[in-house]
């Protein structure tokens, strides 16, 4: 019997490595040619799938059987739930579910553990797995436009490609759909959430329909982003009142005939009365009764309605206040089959943000975490930036709402507050590009947030090193066309990929904290587009909130929001226990000092710095990080396929620049007003600040600035 942990990788190297990969085939880098004795009494087209994954890739010498059954264990794991167990003797290896979907995730589950080399013989002798997703859905939001364009979207232009279908249908699609599948992603949102009604006309939705027939085998189901003003925009309406009785009429006619094409549809996304965009309070309705309207329509079809709770106005209330304000009236007053979309944090998807106060305020509402991927304010697909420990940050803070233990995860996944209705989004990180993502190591923000939807305990160091070996290690077979050179074992490549994870992975978004918005600072980016430094910006008649000066509040005295008692009290929409210690500037955490104090530059901080120091050197060490990371990659050459080698190597040069660009720029600005002095024991800032204040990058919503760009523009 094959021992497959045992596989020994003989590799040759020129100059650099021999083998070259684009990135296309994301974490599911298979070897192939197994010939894998699989069977599977019952066929479907999502069972032929799990035959054909195992027969093409499973290398562990014991034949494999897929069986869907109904017995107390299986029901108690749900449709998606498995097992994977050996038999006595280790003769065959089962897996087993309720659902079909579940054998399918089964069968990645068993694939992972070989491709990841936790499959030694007397793992292989004693298998004994059982899973179940600790959400009910967990989606990906696609922000991609009728237009091909994707707002935030930083690796190329849209997958859909509206023009062509229905006709003609790109294999990406279904590329898309096993990569999904592969890590538990059982729900897709394809279009933006500034929604076009031009979605809900017929014609679109007969391209809708094509993506959704592609995606049914691997169990992703569509929902759409929808426009309120829909009945007025496309039917013709005088009014889209969510109470009229026409207009009520025309949502059932619309969901009659979604459901005629798309049979299991999975329902609306809603962003309502936010940024301009239209809803139920433009005709002096609650959010409740445009989501209850919505809800009661798709009822029957078993659909849902996730309603976002990311509303704010150009009012003087605190921004970050704005959401709780808003929703937690209204606690108790949506359908069972609504569900309220919640940003991680209470402003906007910053690189920190305290968690959002709505998780536990709306006890007997369903509600569920909206994460982004794309790294709309973490440099775009220019820098390295590993989001599952900024994800798990929000995940496992505690809400004290029943005790301790009572984290964010918990409140949102149905065991403290039971709701039979769960889920978990992701502001995806995809488009066009060859390799997904823009940036290779970006595609690990998307497998992240995959993996922690179906199982939130995991740790981001299990899910690095699981995606760097799956990402990065060599496939068994690979070719290779140079005379023999060095050869390098299996356990040398591990080594360096462990370095890699818990040197670069896992200290990557810390990094960009450092060297963009330390100690609670958020929201100083340039603007429009989000790329780059700009404290200092002040648009003529633009709304405050825009602005970076409303969130920094620099001054002679100090620096930071004062949302303490004495500010705008925002403190006071957290848990008391909570609510005491972000009020009080020596118990607060100096992670959120800014957010929610104006701190004295003066202030003594728990090493003894004082604040302006302090600032000082997490810029500082932001910037050394990064030139860490180079010096590490670098060092992983001749481990790495040569094409990508040298993509992730450019882009840390770009990250490198960016980061000395945001140290100079915020700290020459912010020594406008403390008047102290830069320690010198750090980093003399290379540029001048009034050189820094002319940078503007002609680029727009929809794309990262290439490094041309950045040469010739800073």
């Amino acid at each position: 019997m094959r021992n497959i942990f045992a596989l020994t990788f003989t590799l040759f190297f020129c100059f650099s490595s021999i083998w070259a990969e684009d990135g296309s085939a994301l974490w599911l880098r298979y070897a192939s040619g197994a010939k894998a004795e699989i069977t599977s009494k019952k066929q479907s087209p999502t069972l032929r799938i799990a035959v054909s994954e195992l027969q093409n890739f499973w290398q562990g010498g014991i034949p494999v059987t897929l069986e869907v059954r109904n017995n107390k264990e299986l029901r108690a794991l749900g449709n998606e739930g498995y097992t994977i167990q050996t038999s006595k003797g280790g003769s065959q290896i089962t897996i087993a579910s309720s659902g079909e979907q579940g054998v399918l995730y089964g069968t990645y589950h068993l694939l992972r553990l070989q491709a990841t080399g936790q499959l030694p013989e007397s793992a292989l002798q004693s298998l004994n797995i059982s899973e179940r997703p600790d959400y009910r859905i967990r989606i990906l939001n696609h922000w991609d436009n009728l237009d091909g364009t994707i707002e935030r979207g930083y690796a190329g232009h849209s997958l859909w490609k509206w023009d062509e279908l229905p006709s003609v249908v790109s294999p990406r699609y279904e590329a898309y759909a096993r990569a999904n599948a592969s890590i538990g992603i059982n729900a897709t949102v394809i279009n933006n959430v500034n929604a076009s009604p031009k979605i809900l006309s017929n014609d679109y939705l007969q391209k809708v329909k094509v993506l959704a027939d592609v995606f049914r085998p691997y169990g992703l189901k569509i929902y759409l982003s929808i426009n309120f003003s829909s009945p007025a925009a496309l039917g013709g309406l005088s009014t889209s009142d969510p109470l009229n009785k026409e207009v009520i009429n025309w949502w059932k006619q619309k969901a009659k005939e979604i459901y005629s094409l798309i049979p299991d549809f999975g329902g609306f996304l809603v962003k309502a009365n936010s940024e301009g965009q239209p809803g139920p309070c433009d005709y002096g309705r609650t959010h409740a009764e445009g989501a209850n309207m919505l809800a009661d329509v798709l009822r029957s079809y078993h659909g849902i309605v996730m309603w976002r709770a990311f509303v704010y106005s150009p009012t003087d209330s605190d921004r970050a206040k704005q959401a709780y304000l808003e929703f937690e009236p209204l606690d108790d007053k949506f359908r069972d089959n609504v569900i309220v979309q919640i940003k991680n944090g209470p402003i906007d998807f910053q690189p920190r943000e305290p968690f959002s106060p709505l998780f536990g305020a709306m006890k007997k509402t369903a509600v569920m975490p909206e994460f982004q991927i794309t790294q709309e304010y973490l440099g775009f697909s220019n820098h390295l930036a590993f989001l599952a420990p900024m994800w798990k940050e929000c995940l496992d803070s505690d809400t004290y709402l029943q005790g301790k233990g009572s984290t964010v995860a918990r409140v949102t996944d149905g065991s403290l507050f039971f709701h039979p209705l769960t889920a978990i989004s992701g502001v995806a990180n995809i488009g066009d590009d060859t390799n997904w993502c823009g940036h290779p190591f970006a595609q690990a923000n998307w497998y992240a947030f995959g993996r922690l939807a179906w199982k939130h305990s995991l740790s981001s160091e299990q899910i690095g090193e699981e995606w760097l070996k799956q990402t990065f290690l060599p496939v068994t077979g690979a070719q290779t066309d140079t005379p023999a050179g060095e050869v390098i074992q299996k356990e040398q490549i591990d080594a360096e990929l462990s370095l890699l994870n818990f040197q670069v992975l896992q200290k990557s978004r810390e990094a960009v904290v450092d060297y963009m918005m330390p100690l609670g600072l958020h929201h100083i980016f340039a603007w429009g587009h989000h790329y780059g430094p700009e404290p200092w910006c002040d648009i003529p008649d633009a709304r405050p909130d825009w602005l970076p000066p409303y969130y920094h509040r620099a001054d002679n005295m100090g620096i930071g929001f004062d949302r303490s008692s004495k500010g705008s009290n925002a403190v006071a929409q957290y848990p008391k226990a909570l609510a005491q210690q972000y009020d009080n500037i020596e118990t607060c955490p100096e992670e959120y000092l800014l957010w929610f104090h104006h701190v004295p530059w003066t202030h003594r901080m728990k090493n003894g710095y004082n604040l302006w120091d302090e600032l000082c050197y997490r810029y500082d060490k932001g910037v050394r990080q990064v030139r860490d990371f180079q010096k590490i990659w670098d060092a992983a050459e001749k481990y790495i396929d040569a094409e990508r080698f040298h993509e992730v190597q450019s882009h840390l040069k770009i990250q490198a620049r960016d980061a000395v660009w945001w140290k100079d720029a915020c700290l020459l600005y912010f020594q406008k007003f403390s008047g102290m002095p830069i320690p010198f024991d750090i980093e003399r800032p290379v540029h001048e600040l009034k050189d820094l204040r002319k940078v503007h990058l002609p680029i727009s919503n929809f794309e990262c600035p290439t490094k041309e760009l950045l040469n010739k523009n800073r």
